[in-house]
């Protein structure tokens, strides 16, 4: 049998690694549209509950450095992502932090928490208006956090849904008409839209024509973040238009 020589091969291109829950079905089909062509994005999973309440969420924190663990570990991550926005605020973005580095050697961490508050910061908002899918209990933990960081949520919409595989089915039609009818209270200078289940990506440009208001999802900022933590610069995004201008901001 020949033994054949090889060569390895030199160029590092930016290495992205996303931790996404059991039950999402909608990030990854977000993040290829999302994430520009030349960079690496390995993905695992976490499990996660049947239905989406404050313990189910905090039980993903133990498994978070085993999930982060079956990521490539050839070489060290530029950036890695939890993709949980409830999660991350139930944890806290420290916590989640910490847990990621154990399972993983990576430059930067981030989650849709830290996502948005920095995406707030790069657009100047600090009054959201937030729709959420989720049952109460979920979402003011949410709100608390962003309290904490200087973000207010005056307006805000839920549809009190507790089972996690119906939130990737809801309707973008949906979505958009509780947005507009949320905003319309007035006094916010932003819109959030709340989950990575959620399928938004393609309705929030009508909603920042609808309503004149920068309008963020939890997909859309953590593709955003993730990459600025990673070194990336975002071409064209497929929506978010005030948020694709800011991606030109510096880190």
């Amino acid at each position: 049998m020949p033994r054949f020589d090889y060569h390895l091969t030199s160029a590092e291109r930016p290495r992205l690694g996303l931790i996404v829950l059991q039950a999402d079905e909608r990030i990854e089909s977000d993040f290829r549209r999302l994430i520009p062509a030349g960079t690496d994005l390995f993905v695992s999973r976490i499990a996660s509950g049947h239905e989406v309440t404050p313990d189910t969420l905090a039980e993903m924190e133990a498994r978070l450095p085993a999930s982060a663990a079956l990521l490539p570990q050839a070489r060290a991550f530029d950036a890695i992502g939890y993709a949980c926005t409830s999660g991350a605020a139930q944890i806290g973005p420290a916590a989640v932090a910490a847990q990621l580095r154990r399972g993983a050697k990576t430059r930067a961490v981030t989650e849709p928490v830290s996502a948005l508050v920095a995406a707030c910061a790069a657009l100047g908002l600090t009054r959201l208006a937030i729709l959420s899918p989720y049952v109460a209990a979920v979402s003011e933990r949410l709100r608390a956090v962003l309290a904490g960081q200087g973000i207010e949520t005056p307006v805000f919409g839920s549809f009190e849904e507790s089972e996690e595989a119906r939130v990737a089915r809801f309707a973008p039609e949906s979505i958009h008409t509780a947005a507009v009818d949320l905003v319309r209270t007035g006094g916010v200078d932003g819109l959030f839209l709340s989950c990575t289940n959620l399928d938004t990506l393609d309705i929030i440009a009508p909603l920042e024509a609808e309503t004149g208001l920068p309008v963020l999802s939890s997909n859309l900022v953590l593709a955003w973040h993730l990459s600025r933590l990673a070194g990336v610069v975002l071409g064209d995004l497929p929506a978010g238009a005030r948020l694709a201008k800011a991606c030109r901001i510096p880190a």
